[in-house]
């Protein structure tokens, strides 16, 4: 794992001041969460109203939820929404009412395995209330009557989310998506919106090859809008990735797109076997984040999926215990590093066509081998040149070159900029 930065502490304090907010795949947490998060990038938030259609769904009404508490005879809060948003079913309907345990415990959702920790749950598209609480909470209730409050208003609104884009070289985008619908979990997904944030604040200081676009969007239905609402914009998407549990001490896993060999599974697994940190590369499956969503048949994009331990990999997932401790700051530098590194080979990776393909071109009198001179690695660089020569016939990118030949990306990039300046080949 790379060693503690500057900007692994920010990235902290960002996860830290957004887990307190009541996210939901609608509503003013998502908008509070937005806000946040354009401090650090300009963001272009949209507004999608209750009851547009968005290919085979309907945005859902919009959920907000001001209190909400299960108090017992002497109206202490045995259960209580301020203590963590955990404690209540995500779009939970609004209640007011006094009833026994016996009726009341149909309502509530534990971890009997995990029994000091508290569950997130939902119910999103079936209209339900709940609360989610630790196993020993519940064994501790006595029967008897309860006041059950949910103080929470589910009507017609909006979904909202956000896009930060990079102006590229060429108008060719790479998509950086995550989510920004579940409450407070710091690794799934607030250490995701950290890393997107930052990684786009480095992009923004520069001017990459390909247009990046980072979409800030609630999971599947804000992904599935994106892709309703920008039909013009799918062919010009070329690769993506879907960041998620990006904060934890597991090592990094990549899940491949479902092609499995589009150009961003390539150059993560390169990167990753480059740089010989503890890795895993996961097949496509049609289950985890939004790069199902992306990878769908009718539109099959090059998306896969950046995570440390994967989504239900870890015992502190959808629970109380995924919170501030939970995450580094040395391991969201990691994802980072990995991020910024991945596409740095994925905007150089580009193909030439070989200018004097019939034998091979004289280097020497165009001063080529000249400029190895005295260098420690001067026949790498040599053999790097002689590749990317051979391979240089409009169908092979530079990293076939990297791969075929075992010789460093960084090198392989050299060369290719040595041999067109001396006019010997052309992107």
């Amino acid at each position: 794992m790379a060693p503690m930065t500057g900007a692994g502490e920010e990235m902290h304090a960002l996860v830290r001041r957004l887990y307190p907010l009541c996210r939901s795949i609608t509503g003013d947490g998502v908008r509070a969460t937005l806000e946040i998060v354009g401090e650090y990038i300009p963001l272009q938030v949209h507004e999608v109203p209750t009851g547009t259609r968005v290919l085979d769904w309907t945005v859902p009404q919009e959920w907000n939820i001001r209190d909400a508490y299960v108090a017992d005879a002497t109206g202490r809060r045995v259960v209580d929404f301020a203590a963590s948003n955990l404690h209540v079913l995500g779009y939970s309907v609004p209640v007011s009412a006094t009833m026994p345990l016996s009726e009341l415990r149909k309502h509530l959702h534990t971890l009997p395995e995990q029994p000091s920790l508290v569950p997130y749950r939902t119910s999103y598209y079936t209209p339900d209330w709940g609360f989610c609480l630790a196993q020993e909470t519940l064994d501790a209730l006595p029967d008897g009557d309860y006041e059950v409050r949910v103080d929470s208003t589910l009507a017609d609104g909006h979904l909202t989310y956000a896009e930060h884009v990079i102006p590229g070289q060429v108008a060719d985008e790479v998509i950086v998506s995550c989510h920004v619908c579940h409450p407070s979990l710091a690794n799934d997904n607030l250490a995701g919106i950290a890393v997107a944030t930052f990684l786009a604040r480095e992009l923004s200081e520069r001017r990459p090859y390909y247009t990046y676009r980072f979409l800030f969007a609630p999971g599947t239905i804000g992904a599935i809008t994106w892709l309703a609402r920008n039909a013009e914009r799918i062919e010009r998407v070329r690769h993506g990735v879907v960041l998620a549990c990006a904060g934890d001490s597991g090592r990094l896993t990549y899940k491949q797109s479902r092609r499995g060999d589009a150009e961003i599974d390539r150059v993560l697994r390169h990167v990753l076997a480059a740089s010989e940190r503890p890795h895993h590369i996961a097949e496509f499956t049609p289950y985890g984040y939004d790069e199902r969503q992306f990878c769908s048949p009718g539109f099959d994009l090059g998306v896969g999926s950046l995570s440390r331990t994967p989504y239900a990999g870890y015992p502190e997932y959808h629970t109380s215990a995924d919170n501030p401790e939970f995450v580094f700051p040395e391991a969201m530098a990691d994802t980072l590093a990995v991020c910024r590194e991945a596409f740095a080979v994925l905007d150089r990776n580009r193909r030439y066509l070989n200018l004097s393909p019939y034998g091979e071109p004289q280097l020497g009198r165009r001063g080529l081998y000249a400029s190895l001179g005295g260098r420690s690695d001067a026949k790498q660089a040599q053999m790097a040149m002689l590749w990317v020569l051979s391979l240089s016939d409009g169908e092979h990118g530079l990293l076939d070159v990297c791969e075929r030949s075992g010789l460093p990306f960084d090198t392989v990039v050299a060369a290719a900029d040595a041999l067109c300046d001396a006019g010997l080949i052309k992107a």
